[in-house]
């Protein structure tokens, strides 16, 4: 694995390392005896659940500052962050026996107790990759969190899981197991270090992050008082087939769309159910109500690359069933960028390593060749193997309703990796089991966010710091979260702000005041 470093600005990391020998499966004393004081960065004991066994304890001081991040392609590069308290970092590997693993878990704490907001907060991943153990617990310690991640024991690529797919117990860390580790090591970290336990204990996760989330509030209910999970790989086994849709789709049909052509349908789309809000902004409010049918573009000429093309009628219906996607998953909302589930033989990465290395076990497996029929038998094969695994798809929360925790949720109109009606479709299953909207809504919120992409890169997004404050003022004070506030620059380049409403209402223009301000808009039910 590539370690990554980043820079000290003020002072270099000073480490402190400590290799200590459990006395018992699930412990390891602290050197010098009891727990030591929270200025004093040092390995502290260490309790892990049954069946993971603690390996070594580590610790590292940092002395706060500006911190930069170098980039880590194809990770999103980052913005160094100022004013960064002196924090510790505790690393604990651990490993369960039988599986020959070794699994990293880091734990940043801030080293002054009266920096420390007395809350526990685990960090998820992105794709392939468990954790990132580097920015976002740095950006944790600033907002005041003990703040965890682990790796899993599958290393530090999100693109190529070939190393570790055809190892079960490898994949039943990324699955679960690492998530639930993380909890309880993270915890107990925190509580040795501080010499006092967390008040509460968040999980916060986007993508492969907000799957992680939705596992831990299905298998491990009681792990965390709040979870925030954006726009999460829910129902994976069929997300990590579903999204080569489009593969089978341009076989059948014999097309071979260009990006530019495909694009020119979102275009359309757009234009045609921009205003069914009442607002003309680029943005498709609620993109499951634009009726708007492929086929008007039919004939239409479309310029690409300094080449025009003709829209033909095979093409649109290709593009018609891509947005409907396969039978029992989802397709991409209209508005939604096509470049990544749709393009002509270069499917989508996620879809290409799951077929490949977990589901046919088969690296030289092209899935850019598929039909109808072969769709069919890889998204069986991959529910059949693998739904009891990482299916992440159980709408039977009472166990987390029951223990109190709160999950907090809000997913993009304009995904374009992950289908936001898969979301919506889970959500509406947890409906039908607890009785509507009502009951669910206590301790469960879903916020779909118009015009905006995968895990807000782009549009009018919601914050990391107004999505925490939201589910940590609802877990704590039990005020339930009705609008939560997103801003940013819609397409057609204007800052905007605007209420995003608890599912199923929606934002509405009130017909007063200027279409960019918040205070403008109220909520109303879709």
């Amino acid at each position: 694995m590539k370690r990554r470093l980043f820079v000290l600005t003020v002072v270099a990391a000073l480490p402190v390392a400590a290799l200590l020998v459990p006395m018992a499966a699930n412990a390891v004393p602290a050197a010098g005896g009891g727990p030591k004081a929270a200025s004093t960065c040092a390995a502290v004991p260490v309790s892990a659940p049954q069946g993971t066994e603690v390996e070594k304890v580590t610790a590292v001081a940092n002395a706060g500052g500006t911190i930069s991040f170098p980039s880590a392609p194809p990770l999103p590069d980052h913005p160094p962050l100022a004013g960064v308290p002196a924090w510790c970092d505790i690393t604990v590997t651990v490993t369960h026996p039988g599986a020959a693993d070794k699994v990293t878990i880091k734990v940043s704490l801030p080293r002054d107790k009266e920096v420390w907001n007395g809350r526990f907060q685990a960090t998820g991943g992105s794709a392939y990759l468990a954790g990132e153990l580097l920015y976002p617990l740095v950006a944790g310690v600033k907002g005041g969190y003990a703040t965890a991640a682990t790796d899993a024991g599958v290393g530090a690529d999100p693109l190529d899981p070939s190393s570790w797919a055809d190892n079960p117990q490898l994949v039943k860390n990324f699955a679960s197991r690492s998530m639930h580790d993380l909890a309880v090591v993270g915890k107990s970290v925190t509580k040795n270090f501080y010499s006092k336990a967390q008040f509460w204990s968040y999980w916060n996760g986007c993508s492969t992050g907000g799957r992680q989330g939705y596992s831990e509030a299905q298998n491990y209910p009681a792990d965390f008082n709040g979870i925030l999970a954006k726009a999460p790989a829910i129902d994976w086994t069929r997300f990590a087939v579903g999204t080569a849709w489009s593969q089978a789709v341009f076989n059948e049909y014999e097309v071979k769309p260009s990006p530019c052509e495909l694009e020119a349908f979102n275009t359309a789309a757009v234009k045609a159910c921009d205003t069914l809000d009442g607002v003309r902004d680029g943005i498709v409010d609620v993109p499951q109500n634009c009726e708007w049918d492929a086929r008007e573009l039919v004939g239409a000429e479309v310029v690409c690359d300094g080449r025009t093309i003709t829209v033909t009628k095979a093409v649109a219906d290709a593009v018609t069933r891509i947005w409907a996607g396969p039978k029992s998953y989802p397709g991409p909302n209209k508005g939604a960028s096509l470049a990544f589930l749709a393009t002509p033989g270069k499917p989508f990465f996620v879809a290409d390593a799951w077929a490949k290395f977990f589901v046919t076990r088969n690296p030289g497996y092209d899935l850019s060749k598929i039909n109808f029929k072969t769709f069919d038998k890889l998204y069986a094969a991959s529910v059949e193997q693998y739904d009891a695994v990482i299916g992440t798809d159980d709408a039977d929360l009472w166990k987390f309703a029951a223990s109190g925790g709160k999950l907090l949720t809000w997913h993009g109109q304009s995904d374009q990796l992950i289908p936001t009606d898969a979301t919506v479709r889970y959500r509406e299953r947890v409906n039908k089991i607890f009785g509507g909207n009502r009951t669910v809504d206590h301790f469960y919120r879903l916020f779909l966010v118009p015009g905006v992409d995968h895990c807000g890169t782009s549009g009018p997004t919601i914050s990391d710091t107004d999505a925490l404050a939201a589910l940590t003022k609802w877990v704590e004070r039990g005020t339930e979260p009705k609008t939560l506030p997103a801003a940013g620059t819609s397409p057609t380049g204007v800052s905007v702000s605007h209420p995003v409403c608890s599912y199923p209402d929606v934002a509405r223009w009130t017909g007063k005041g200027s279409v960019t301000a918040a205070a403008n808009y109220r909520c109303v039910r879709a």
